[in-house]
């Protein structure tokens, strides 16, 4: 049989390259299953594995340590309603708290060295109904399950140098993924970023029906591309820079696109995406009104579950919503058990 040529060889090389990005610097979601059996996976195992060498900056969440807080309200347009009874689209504006990050287990990384970013959102409606999301930029995710995050952290750190080349040969889902991180283009403003549940939930309406739904939230403002050195030269935090600056000149704005499964669409594995023709919804805008410092912040203590759901909206057989509660849940009892190593501002100090 003929060997890989030149070209395979040399686009495997690159995701072997953006395998080791992606993993050590935590370029993804923690995520881990409670229900898995304790000699497959646990959560105490996965957050483990996501520690860098010099080990986790305590007091900090695990992943997704650097970000900052926002405040703003999400504007239902009514649209929303025609699939989940979900107070959250009934027609008026919502509170909203939401954290902006980049995926790193290190708070104090340059915003250049991070590929993924992500939003956490929290939406409270006046029944007492709280929808949590967490989301990222990609369009789909590095792998298809819960064990194999485990198992690209686990050959990321491996002194084998021939692992994350192993691992990335054995498992195709992932050249998706590193295609998605090679070519598309950088932006210097988390404004200007779309981001994406990935994960399938499912939308209940007010008859009883069900719809499998993905959703991103796309910003208004106009994407610039720009190259990885340029962005460099702009600082290592520039970002939160940016939102800040903005945000105090007008609110910034993101439209909430819900996107409706066909039957034969897969809904556990989020590696796949949907076509591009599939229903879509708009059903509001998230408006981002106010920004603050993560330390006085009032997402700082927001533990952002993505099965966290109000009524209308549940879980799907995609096994990372679950994986994740239990991955979060961990860390948030790990840093906030650690809250005295958290930097805190001279106001934050004051008892």
């Amino acid at each position: 049989m003929p060997g890989p040529s030149q070209s395979q060889r040399s686009a495997l090389g690159s995701l072997v390259l953006i395998a080791a990005v992606v993993a050590c610097g935590a370029g993804a979601f923690a995520y881990t299953a409670g229900w898995l059996s304790p000699d497959r996976l646990t959560s105490t195992k996965l957050v483990s594995a996501l520690a860098p060498p010099g080990g986790p900056a305590l007091g900090h969440r695990r992943n997704h340590a650097k970000g900052i807080c926002f405040t703003g309200v999400f504007e239902a347009n009514g649209n929303g309603a025609a699939i989940s009874r979900a107070t959250a689209f009934a027609t008026g504006q919502y509170p909203v708290i939401g954290r902006f990050n980049l995926a790193t287990p290190n708070p104090e990384a340059a915003d250049p060295t991070v590929r993924v970013r992500g939003l956490g959102v929290q939406i409270s409606t006046p029944d007492g109904g709280v929808w949590r999301m967490a989301m990222i930029d990609p369009p789909v995710f590095a792998v298809s399950t819960p064990q194999r995050f485990y198992d690209l952290l686990q050959a990321s750190g491996s002194k084998d140098p021939g692992a994350m080349k192993s691992f990335v040969a054995a498992h195709p889902e992932f050249v998706a993924f590193g295609k998605w991180a090679m070519t598309a283009p950088w932006t210097a403003s988390y404004a200007e970023v779309a981001f994406n549940s990935l994960n399938a939930f499912i939308f209940t309406d007010a008859s009883g029906a069900e719809h499998a739904v993905r959703w991103s939230w796309r910003p208004e403002a106009v994407a610039t591309p720009i190259t990885p050195e340029d962005f460099a030269k702009l600082g290592p935090d520039h970002l939160e820079d940016d939102i800040t600056e903005r945000v105090s000149k007008s609110p910034q704005r993101w439209t909430l696109v819900l996107t409706v499964a066909d039957p034969s669409d897969p809904t556990s594995d989020p590696t796949k995406a949907w076509p591009a023709e599939r229903r879509t919804i708009e059903a509001g805008t998230l408006v981002v009104q106010k920004i603050e410092p993560e330390a006085d912040g009032p997402c700082r203590d927001i533990n952002f579950d993505p099965t966290i759901l109000p009524d209308g909206i549940k879980v799907s057989d995609d096994p990372f919503p679950a994986a994740r509660s239990a991955a979060y849940a961990k860390s948030y009892d790990l840093r906030t058990s650690e809250a005295s190593h958290y930097p805190r501002t001279a106001a934050s100090a004051k008892p």
